[in-house]
């Protein structure tokens, strides 16, 4: 959160946020309202870890059903430059025809993090968020790897905050558009659970503390324009609004 012209971590009690050492560290006695603070995203990554067509209805939509399911998470990547902050605004780009959203569930490292097991993945976690990998869908089937489809600066609305008492396995995923509800699934539909993405991921690449994770978005993708407001809410976190500008 921001307040005063800082960026601080910590604790919501009530109406009032306990300042903390760092990510999950302890409280150092300050603290500020809740309803006078400015949310950031709740990570301070070296990267973001995304898994694609990891929903199969999801892969059905896009038309990439012809052949097997995939047998190993699809991984890409976003940068922190893709950060952007819960409520804020993200402008449509210019150069794109054809912008999407995709609502997630994410995570965000907690401790270090290397050949992690299904038995100790969730351990690495420091908590639960809502995510939005937003998308130049015209730009990801032109190009070789998705830089500027899926990694351009601010595509990666976090937050609303981190909920860390949370079971991942079966949560409702909602993506409402002006309102309107485009995407309604549950995260036990999804073809790697969570503790296999970080099984899979942390076998080539170290998590640090503060990196992100995005688990893969259900059916219902599409395009947004400017004026649009894009809700991501994941059961048990809260909602992430992003205004797109």
């Amino acid at each position: 959160m921001e307040w005063n012209g800082g960026a601080h971590w910590g604790e919501v009690s009530g109406e009032t946020v306990h300042f903390t050492a760092g990510m999950a560290g302890s409280r150092t006695g300050e603290a500020a309202p809740f309803n006078e603070a400015a949310l950031l995203p709740p990570a301070e990554p070296t990267k973001i870890v995304c898994v694609g067509r990891n929903y199969l209805d999801h892969i059905r939509e896009l038309g990439n059903d012809k052949g097997d399911l995939p047998t190993e998470p699809g991984i890409f990547l976003k940068g922190p430059n893709a950060l952007a902050e819960p409520g804020g605004t993200v402008d449509a780009p210019d150069w794109s025809d054809n912008f999407h959203f995709e609502g997630e569930l994410a995570l965000v490292i907690g401790t270090r993090a290397r050949d992690l097991t299904p038995e100790t993945a969730l351990s690495a976690v420091a908590g639960y968020t809502c995510g939005l990998d937003l998308t130049a869908r015209d730009l990801q089937k032109q190009d070789l790897q998705w830089f500027r489809a899926k990694a351009a600066d601010r595509f990666c609305p976090l937050g609303p905050w981190l909920e860390t008492e949370l079971d991942p396995a079966d949560l409702r995923l909602r993506t409402r558009i002006n309102g309107e509800t485009r995407q309604d699934s549950r995260t036990s539909l999804m073809i790697f659970d969570v503790p296999a993405i970080l099984t899979y991921v942390t076998r080539f690449v170290t998590l640090e503390p503060g990196d992100v994770v995005l688990t893969g978005t259900p059916e219902g993708v599409g395009p947004i324009k400017a004026g649009d407001t894009v809700e991501v809410e994941v059961e048990g976190v809260g909602v992430l609004v992003t205004r797109i500008g």
